[in-house]
């Protein structure tokens, strides 16, 4: 069995691009490490996002801003568009307070400690007066691919759900070309191609990909289990399986109590001592007979 001799060679990188070229690669190998290179870094990157906004006197998407050139709906489609850097693992707030006449741009916005904004210059609106205000309040969160407002609910009154695209990676391409290696002339030259939005670096996006495939992987030949955690049952005492007549009650209460759907004693600690006296031919004086009886089995009942 052969093993992997290539290696992985960056021919050009920006903060947003880069070509690496993968070589010498077994015939075959090229189309199989690049489709499976392709598909994990559009899916499986993770990066930040915002997915909601509190817009002051806004309510709901559909709304309009006094002095604010664009609608709301135009404004979370320049929201969205918000590139955010950060290693925070949890959901984080963004806040943006401005007065006219401006243009609103993402430089605009405060950011916590650990945050980069990558695209600051980023238009969001414009206000035309000085009477004229924007407050919002951004809540930006880590995750995976495409996230649709329509699929997430919010929790609070005049929050706006907002479409989330995670993934900083926005483009990938691949060709295989024939490479040589000695007289052999049949090995595969993979040349890659990677667009990121800046908020991570084309080749720690494929290092990324290739450690989440390496996992994968590695689960068919050496796979790890989660343990299940195993909840033993409570075992029920065995009084509860006692007849009401077994109780030693008049035989009326315990007449009426089989009539009323209570057979056994486990079916009076379900139940509520008011519940117990709406049953005919009971009342108040009865359920606390019925109260007597279960205390002498140790079992409570909450008294009247």
């Amino acid at each position: 069995m052969f093993k992997p001799a290539f290696k992985l060679k960056t021919q050009t990188q920006t903060p947003t691009k880069g070509l690496f070229i993968l070589e010498p690669l077994e015939q075959g190998y090229g189309h199989s490490l690049g489709t499976a290179l392709r598909r994990v870094l559009l899916t499986s990157i993770s990066g930040h996002a915002v997915t909601k906004v509190k817009i002051k006197g806004v309510s709901h998407r559909f709304s309009t801003l006094e002095g604010l050139k664009e609608d709301v709906v135009e404004l979370l489609l320049n929201i969205k568009q918000i590139r955010i850097d950060s290693e925070l693992t949890k959901d984080f707030k963004l806040k943006l307070e401005v007065s006219g006449p401006k243009t609103v741009v993402a430089a605009d916005i405060k950011i916590p400690a650990g945050v980069t904004i990558v695209n600051s210059d980023l238009v969001l609106a414009t206000l035309a007066t000085r009477k004229n205000k924007l407050e919002i309040e951004f809540t930006a969160s880590r995750g995976y691919g495409f996230v649709a407002a329509a699929e997430s609910q919010s929790g609070k009154m005049g929050e706006i759900m907002v479409d989330a695209l995670f993934s900083p990676v926005v483009l990938v391409n691949y060709k295989v070309e024939a490479t040589r290696v000695g007289r052999r002339t049949d090995y595969d030259k993979l040349i890659l191609e990677v667009t990121t939005d800046g908020s991570i670096k084309p080749k720690n996006a494929v290092l990324q990909a290739a450690q989440i495939l390496m996992d994968y992987f590695k689960q068919i030949y050496e796979p790890r289990f989660i343990k299940k955690k195993v909840i033993k049952s409570v075992k029920e005492p065995e009084v509860y399986k006692l007849t009401v007549e077994e109780l030693n009650l008049p035989t009326r209460i315990a007449n009426a109590l089989r009539k009323g759907g209570y057979k056994i004693v486990k079916d009076l600690v379900g139940a509520k001592p008011e519940e117990i006296a709406k049953i005919k031919n009971l009342g108040k004086k009865s359920v606390t007979t019925i109260i007597k009886k279960l205390k002498d089995k140790e079992v409570i009942l909450k008294e009247l």
